[in-house]
């Protein structure tokens, strides 16, 4: 049956195009998102260049008809703008201070008073679904393609094979023996018979191949493997025909100290990229101090402290480096490490490079396409974030750039994933973030 869907405006700062994902019922924007949106438009967020999208694709739509009208959509549906056509009678219970909120209820009443086909509000907004249940209207949360958390691709599991088989997996490699593996997902081979004869293996970029992973007895930048997580996250962060990874964790698993030191490794030792990139969005944690004094690199510098604390670390375990005293503005010097927000990366061509895009769990999917589009020849980009840690008031665990990553690029030979859960930074930091 036909319905009737009204959008909020944090569903169009989410997704620029989301009123074309609706198929052929109708989609009603009140006037007042439109005046919300203009607010955003000056902004050089990714809140701003989503308002100037949506204004974009709207003007568009005006070749169609009037707005106030209705246009058609390619999907067959409707796309129309309305007022609340009695405003004076907007919500005034739930207070002035959510005057817009109150207008879009009013124009959701207005409709459904008359509507035959079901209304319904979507809303990213958990108080604004709850006032409108108060007022009798049908809500919804905006996720097109909703997916637990919980049930997200892990990259790696347990299949149990016999001795022999385990053997051949490091001499030749072995058919995959299960349905449903994919190109570089990671295994734990365990003999069922004699359960300590084990061994971590990888499916190839074919799907076709399991192969047991080599022992590694050299340390990368003096990191060694602690867990075997953490070696199947090394393994893929130093293969350079997976040029897109992700790592997803827990804090003190691991994630940004095992990227930096393999692209640390790759540049120094390798000499395979020409420098380590290093971004990650601003999102404070806590209340906000307001803006900082200095150059970009002075106000970059407190938001990349946790960055510059995992190179110091990195240096700290090179005996060379820490007997001259270098530090992580010594790679900075000789042009191996770059720094930079990702405010600035949009319109760039980043060819060569082993970029890393730390905390990428507060990004949305759309930031996190352009970045990607960014990336050019020979270039290998490395997310790492912790879905249940994020600051962007926008997105929250299960539709988050990070999490929308991992869902579409699972199965692809290009791109690889791993969850790591064991946390290894110390034993009080593993306490925290399991018992708190």
């Amino acid at each position: 049956m036909r319905k009737t869907f009204v959008l909020d405006t944090n569903v169009l700062l989410h997704e620029p195009r989301a009123f074309r994902r609706f198929a052929d019922n109708d989609v009603v924007l009140p006037i007042y998102v439109v005046e919300e949106l203009d607010g955003f438009k000056k902004a050089i967020s990714g809140l701003g260049r989503n308002a100037r999208a949506v204004s974009r694709e709207l003007d568009e739509l005006r070749e169609r008809g009037r707005l106030s009208d209705g246009v058609p959509l390619d999907g067959g549906g409707t796309l129309r703008v309305a007022f609340a056509k009695d405003p004076d009678r907007a919500m005034g219970q739930f207070g002035a201070q959510h005057q817009y909120d109150n207008l879009i209820l009013r124009v959701c009443l207005e409709l459904k008073a008359t509507a035959t086909a079901r209304v319904v509000l979507v809303t990213k907004d958990t108080n604004l679904r709850l006032r409108a249940d108060a007022v009798g209207l049908d809500a919804e949360d905006y996720d097109p393609e909703e997916v637990d958390i919980a049930d997200l691709y892990e990259g790696h599991r347990e299949v149990d094979l016999d001795g022999d088989a385990i053997d051949r997996a490091y001499k030749e490699g072995i058919a995959p023996p299960v349905d449903g593996l994919v190109p570089n997902e990671y295994l734990l081979l365990r003999d069922a018979a004699t359960p300590k004869h084990t061994a971590l293996a990888r499916v190839g970029r074919a799907g076709d191949v399991i192969r047991a992973l080599p022992p590694r007895r050299e340390p990368i930048w003096g990191i060694a493997p602690r867990n075997k997580e953490q070696s199947f996250a090394l393994d893929l962060l130093l293969d350079d025909e997976v040029p897109l990874v992700t790592l997803v964790g827990k804090a003190g698993t691991g994630k940004t100290l095992l990227a930096l030191a393999a692209g640390l490794a790759k540049v120094t030792d390798d000499e395979r990229y020409q420098k380590v990139l290093v971004s990650r969005p601003i999102f404070p944690l806590g209340r906000d101090l307001g803006y900082l004094p200095g150059t970009v690199e002075e106000k970059l510098d407190p938001w990349m402290k946790p960055i510059y604390d995992n190179v110091e670390l990195l240096l700290s375990l090179n005996p060379e480096a820490r007997r001259l005293g270098h530090g992580h503005h010594t790679l900075v010097d000789m042009g191996m490490l770059e720094i930079e927000p990702l405010t600035y990366i949009r319109g760039r061509s980043i060819p060569r490079q082993y970029m890393i895009v730390d905390e990428a769990q507060n990004l949305t999917p759309h930031e996190v396409k352009t970045i990607l589009t960014r990336a050019g020849e020979g270039t290998k980009v490395v997310f790492t974030g912790d879905p249940y840690q994020i600051d962007n008031p926008y997105v929250d665990a299960n539709d988050n750039g990070l999490v929308h990553l991992v869902r579409k690029m699972a199965g692809q030979p290009l791109a690889g994933t791993v969850t790591l859960s064991r946390g290894e930074r110390s034993v009080l930091a593993e306490l925290a973030a399991n018992v708190l």
